[in-house]
């Protein structure tokens, strides 16, 4: 992602969270180079956002025929106007999350509060982005894609995808997982802070704690394998248990393939 210069940040007003949040003032989580893995978790963001749940107080919303109800003080998000394409069929956005320029949501799909999504990010069909997360631009999440949400503890790093990377259909990250810069995450992976990547160029394990949770190379390619379990009882009944294998780096064939056209946008 684009490492942005900032002034220093002022303490979180809980007043102007939402729209702080919103307009991309400040996020959950933010580039720097000097921080582990390249970023820093802005734990009194999350504070606040936790904050914020605390009230009770429930409201109702109507949006055509619809109704709903949910606790007031983290209401939807009004998408009338703005620099992205939400598309008509059910997409819900709430307040408190940043859509960059070009962003395009397909329905029906959810943003929760606190997550950050990229100029010209593409959230397919059935998408999750769950609180926090970090999409970074051009992105693709393709249908289907969950990235899980994390607001507890507060100083947990929440899952982040790096510019230009490509999330397969099917695909779950969660847990603080990061996905390197033109990563390519093949359709139905499944990586959690401490799962396990097997790296076939390299010849290493790629392992996640939960205190430093797993990060994918920039633009490895990952697919989903399956590696044999061990003991008499799983040789007797041939049981093996799924991984995740990274075949190969992005190159221009890989790229092609997951381009998206630009009329889609």
């Amino acid at each position: 992602m684009t490492v942005v210069e900032r002034p220093p940040v002022a303490a979180v007003v809980a007043e102007t969270l939402l729209d702080d949040l919103e307009a991309g003032r400040i996020r959950a989580g933010e580039p720097d180079p000097s921080a582990p893995g390249g970023w820093r978790v802005r734990a009194d963001v999350k504070a606040a956002i936790l904050g914020r749940f605390r009230d009770r107080t429930a409201t109702t919303w109507e949006a055509g025929p619809l109704t709903f109800r949910d606790r007031g003080a983290v209401p939807p998000r009004d998408l009338r106007d703005g620099p992205w394409r939400i598309v008509p069929g059910g997409t819900a956005v709430r307040r408190g999350a940043y859509l960059g320029p070009d962003v395009v949501v397909m329905p029906p799909s959810y943003v929760n509060i606190g997550a950050w999504v990229g100029e010209a990010a593409m959230v397919d069909s059935h998408v999750l982005v769950g609180s926090c997360a970090q999409i970074g631009e051009r992105v693709h999440l393709a249908a289907g894609v969950t990235i899980g949400g994390v607001l507890e503890p507060p100083g947990a790093r929440p899952v982040i995808v790096e510019d230009d990377a490509f999330v397969g259909a099917g695909s779950a990250l969660l847990d603080g997982v990061l996905v390197g810069r033109a990563a390519v995450v093949g359709a139905g992976v499944t990586l959690t802070g401490t799962s396990r990547i097997y790296d076939l160029v390299r010849g290493v394990v790629l392992v996640g704690t939960p205190e430093a949770p797993l990060a994918v190379p920039p633009g490895a390619v990952i697919v989903p394998g399956a590696r044999s379990l061990g003991g008499e009882f799983a040789v007797r009944y041939g049981l093996s248990i799924a991984v995740a294998l990274i075949v190969k780096d992005r190159d221009p064939g890989t790229t092609a393939r997951v381009a998206l056209e630009s009329v889609l946008r």
